[in-house]
């Protein structure tokens, strides 16, 4: 009885390991939807650009860097999108 009290105790502890080391989502919720006044300052932070959608593909084909994904802050940096490919400064 000790040993399978001890099995699921153990299997409980790495399971709770497991699930508070998951990653966050892509769009994380904490990202405050900050403009900023080009690509420059934007890759300054976001090295791959900033993209709307997990989704989305690169128009220009393979870039250096996977973009930073949250929707609020595509739209609030929309007009550093030149080629309307929903992704704002990709490299």
């Amino acid at each position: 009885m000790k040993k399978i009290g001890f099995a699921i105790m153990s299997l409980m502890l790495v399971m709770s390991f497991t699930i508070s080391a998951a990653p966050m989502p892509a769009d994380a919720a904490g990202v405050k939807a900050k403009t900023y006044a080009n690509c420059k300052e934007i890759n300054k932070k976001y090295k791959g650009g900033i993209a709307s959608s997990s989704k989305v593909k690169n128009k220009g084909g393979a870039t250096k860097y996977k973009p930073f994904v949250s929707k609020a802050l595509y739209e609030a940096n929309k007009k550093s999108d030149r080629d309307k490919d929903l992704i704002a400064c990709e490299r």
